[in-house]
């Protein structure tokens, strides 16, 4: 039996093309004489083996994909059956098959750019390249410039310093919070779920959570605004969808301003965005029992005498198809919470 050969000891210089077959010699989990430390430390090497072979399998398939799909652009039907079936012939779908397309752009971006060499992937999870490939230019800089010099980048690497770099540049954050965020005092990580749930709000409601920061520039400070815009902005989206709410009458701001002055904001958002939901829910039912009621029809039509299971059938889904429409939510026995659930579709009036 061939030996499987020893894990790397320098995974800086390790790479796909170099090392073509993946096996490799674990730590035996059952020999004791191994210390725990150095048991874990095998394994954690060979799981970035992997993380990396991962990695550059996957930005290989997705350039073969492009190549492939371009070649189709260049001579095919126009309509790209020909990529569809060689998708379908190697049992791939279309949405993984254009993530790896847009894994291996992103690759190819970063290195075109400059802010990677090509041994610089090496230094990647695969969780890690996707995010830097998704973060800004000045954010994939930084990373980079890590991994050039050998530093190992996972994702929390990557969302560290875009955290940093989003607190020391929004023009959202007040300058008392950027100084103790550049001193430490406050983490930045609390600064950058403030900053993209600030940019959903207008710039009003922006001035007033800036204040407010600005005033108290602590952590709890920042995880309360963080909430309230947050809040905030499913309020205003939600609002803007519920037809009941789409009247002069009504002055959104002011309830706005009332919620957030008993306290009640949270509760005001979630109740908005029920509403815009159930609305959502109404349109979906009617349409559906619509549809119900023509296919209904259809198989009356169809069927006769000689089919009486599928008259049956018919006949059991008339609690569904008529101006009534009955449910029974829960046990239908009675043995526990039973009820029944009656809804009626008035007839259409003329206008």
């Amino acid at each position: 039996m061939v030996q499987a050969p020893p894990l790397p000891t320098d995974l800086n210089n390790f790479s796909f093309e170099q090392n073509p077959d993946l096996s490799f010699q674990l730590p035996d989990p059952e020999d004791d004489l191994i210390p725990e430390a150095e048991f874990l430390s095998q394994v954690e090497t060979a799981w970035q083996v992997c993380d990396r072979f991962d990695l550059q399998t996957e930005i290989w398939r997705g350039r073969i994909l492009r190549a492939v799909r371009d070649r189709e652009k260049r001579g095919g039907d126009g309509r790209g059956s020909g990529f569809l079936n060689w998708l379908k012939d190697r049992e791939i779908s279309k949405t993984q098959a254009y993530s790896l397309i847009e894994l291996a752009n992103s690759a190819d971006a970063l290195l075109e750019e400059g802010y990677l060499e090509p041994e610089d992937v090496n230094q990647f999870s695969k969780r890690a390249f996707v995010e830097t490939a998704q973060s800004s230019p000045e954010v994939q800089q930084m990373v980079g410039d890590a991994a050039r010099k050998g530093d190992r980048i996972t994702r929390r690497e990557v969302r560290q310093l875009s955290d940093e770099w989003t607190a020391m540049t929004s023009d959202l954050i007040p300058e008392v919070v950027k100084e103790k965020a550049a001193n430490s005092t406050i983490p930045t990580r609390y600064l950058a779920p403030l900053v993209r749930e600030m940019e959903k709000l207008p710039e009003a409601h922006q001035v007033s959570l800036q204040a407010e920061v600005a005033g108290n520039p602590d952590v709890d400070t920042l995880k309360q605004v963080t909430a309230e815009a947050r809040y905030l902005a499913k309020y205003l989206n939600a609002a803007t969808n519920v037809q009941a709410l789409d009247n002069e009458a009504l002055d959104l701001e002011s309830a706005l301003e009332e919620a957030l002055r008993v306290g009640c904001l949270s509760s005001t958002a979630d109740l908005v965005n029920q509403a815009s939901q159930l609305e959502q829910a109404i349109v979906k039912l009617y349409t559906t029992w619509k549809r119900l009621n023509t296919l209904s029809e259809r198989v009356y039509l169809d069927s006769g005498a000689s089919t009486p299971h599928l008259r049956s059938l018919l006949a059991h889904l008339s609690p569904l198809s008529g101006e009534v429409l009955e449910v029974q939510l829960g046990d239908p026995d009675g043995g526990s919470f039973s009820r029944t659930i009656r809804l009626k579709i008035l007839p259409e009036t003329d206008a």
